[in-house]
């Protein structure tokens, strides 16, 4: 039998786990990289260029080492639990020299169109052109994985900013902002309080005469050190949480949380309350903000109405003097080498599953990565690529066009009604999705009679990458005991000094666990 071969678009995170998932299908993977080094978006260049992913000299990822790693790879049990850059680039070059990638990605190699073939409807086959060296080379691939992410192109709504064109100071999109050493001294204005709006902000706090953070709608400020100094996601995320959530209406959910949230930071007198409610909108993360909001370093103002030569009016009537803008207003998606024929991609970018477009004649197109989960990108990248790889194989169908239209629509009308962004997911409930397509979510009741430690570690504990590996397609001999020692690869990086055993909290009390299983048996079988 003829092996199939797969063309990955970028090699960043998203296109070294899709490199990854081809290999274990038996499929023939060939990833093309613009860039000369692996990495993406994690990748820190001191310049910025246009149409690649840049970040900032301090980025740190946002979700935590056991909830971010690839899933039969953990992170070095010494690694910090929320992770800089150069951290992630580290862990990024050991999985890929771990699992031998580097051989099939074709560096300084850019994409510059992607076609059906004449014949597509019978082989379902693609026509891709890319440029080396100024040259262009044409290949035929049975599918195609495209992973160039989303950070390249920056969103810079100028137009909705009058009088920006006559504002004498400088500015800009975060896409070109690196460090903070050139803006001492000065007023800076940043527009947007997402994460980056955040982190910029803060950052910025420390060296200027005065930062000032415009926001349209606020937002709900999360930390990632939650409850007993543990990383948040490690905390919240859980299949005992999750259900307890579905248990729950909306208003007792956005209650709870809200109140939680402000018992740390009170969103109202700080001036970040948001127009929505907690579940209708992505939140921001943050442990910075609040500390520099109350030292008067930054200070948060309404969204800005109009510029002047050299300041800037908001729609409160406020103004303020200002000597820099920086745009942190996030990036649009870009694909600028695929066939913009609506067979292949309609006007809404509209994907089964964020993954699939459903107008295809053969399912052998997939995008890796480009949603926006409430949680780690890497694993739902990963599992996104391991249910492609088995779509390609014909090992798993598709419903039919107009049921996968169905249900687009009814996740398109879900959006607008809660104001969420379009590709935004919920971590658990999309991992368990895609798992199961695939045959790779644990049975939790099975895992009770058999295994009841790992089961009562999968329920109650975090909901880490590993559990997908316990079964299945791709099962990996070392799950069972990653999941049971991912506490203390938590807890190692964090005792950096000794405590004598008096000083240690007390440990959890057999009749403690004894109830946590009865409540585990109860909750599976009127739940499961």
């Amino acid at each position: 039998m003829t092996v199939k071969k797969i063309a990955i678009i970028g090699a960043g995170v998203s296109g070294l786990g899709a490199i990854k998932s081809c290999l274990e299908e038996g499929l023939e993977p060939t990833c093309f990289e613009e860039s000369f080094d692996i990495g993406g978006v994690w990748r820190y260049e001191e310049k910025s260029e246009t149409g690649k992913p840049s970040i900032y000299q301090s980025v740190t990822t946002n979700s935590s080492k056991e909830m971010t790693s690839f899933s039969d790879y953990p992170f070095p049990d010494h690694y910090p639990n929320f992770l800089h850059n150069s951290k992630m680039m580290d862990y990024v070059r050991m999985y890929a020299k771990h699992f031998d990638l580097l051989k099939y990605i074709h560096f300084l190699s850019k994409v510059s169109s992607i076609r059906k073939c004449s014949d597509f409807s019978s082989t379902g086959q693609w026509n891709v052109v890319v440029e080396v060296d100024g040259k262009q080379e044409t290949y035929i691939f049975d599918g195609i994985m495209i992973c160039n992410g989303h950070y390249s192109d920056p969103h810079l709504p100028l137009e909705c900013f009058p009088g920006i064109k006559k504002f004498t100071g400088s500015y800009f999109h975060n896409h070109e902002y690196k460090n903070p050493e050139k803006f001492k001294g000065k007023r800076v204005l940043v527009i947007g309080l997402g994460n980056t709006g955040a982190d910029v902000s803060s950052e910025l706090s420390h060296v200027a005469q005065q930062v000032f953070l415009s926001t349209r709608r606020g937002s709900w400020i999360w930390y990632r050190v939650w409850d007993n100094g543990n990383p948040l996601d490690t905390v919240l995320f859980t299949h005992f949480k999750t259900i307890i959530k579905k248990c729950l209406n909306n208003s007792i959910i956005n209650k709870l949380a809200e109140d939680e949230l402000n018992t740390r930071f009170d969103h109202a007198v700080n001036g970040l309350l948001p127009l929505h409610r907690f579940l209708n909108h992505q939140p921001t993360f943050s442990d910075d903000l609040p500390s520099h909001i109350i030292a008067g370093r930054l200070l948060v103002k309404a969204n800005v109405k109009e510029f002047t030569e050299t300041t800037a009016i908001f729609e409160d009537d406020t103004e303020e003097s200002i000597d820099v803008v920086i745009f942190a207003t996030g990036y649009t998606f870009s694909f600028p080498f695929l066939d913009n024929d609506s067979t292949v991609l309609d006007s809404q970018q509209s994907l089964f599953k964020y993954v699939f477009p459903p107008q295809l004649e053969k399912p052998t197109l997939a995008f890796i990565g480009i949603i926006q989960p409430v949680g780690a990108t890497i694993p739902t990248s990963e599992m996104q690529s391991r249910w492609a790889t088995r779509v390609f194989k014909g090992l798993n169908k598709l419903p039919s066009m107009s049921d996968m239209m169905t249900e687009i629509k009814w996740m398109e009308n879900d959006l607008k009604n809660n104001l969420r962004d379009e590709r935004r997911v919920q971590y658990i409930e999309y991992m368990d999705e895609i798992a199961l397509e695939i045959g790779v979510k644990p049975s939790v009741l099975s895992l009770f009679f058999s295994d009841p430690k790992l089961a009562l570690n999968i329920f109650f504990g975090p909901c880490t990458p590993y559990q997908y590996r316990l079964q299945g397609p791709g099962k990996w001999a070392g799950a069972r005991e990653a999941i049971l020692t991912q506490r203390e690869r938590i807890i190692k990086p964090l005792r950096t000094r000794t405590v004598s055993d008096d000083q240690l909290p007390f440990s959890v009390p057999f009749w403690l666990l004894s109830i946590s299983m009865g409540l585990l048996v109860v909750l599976i079988l009127v739940l499961f």
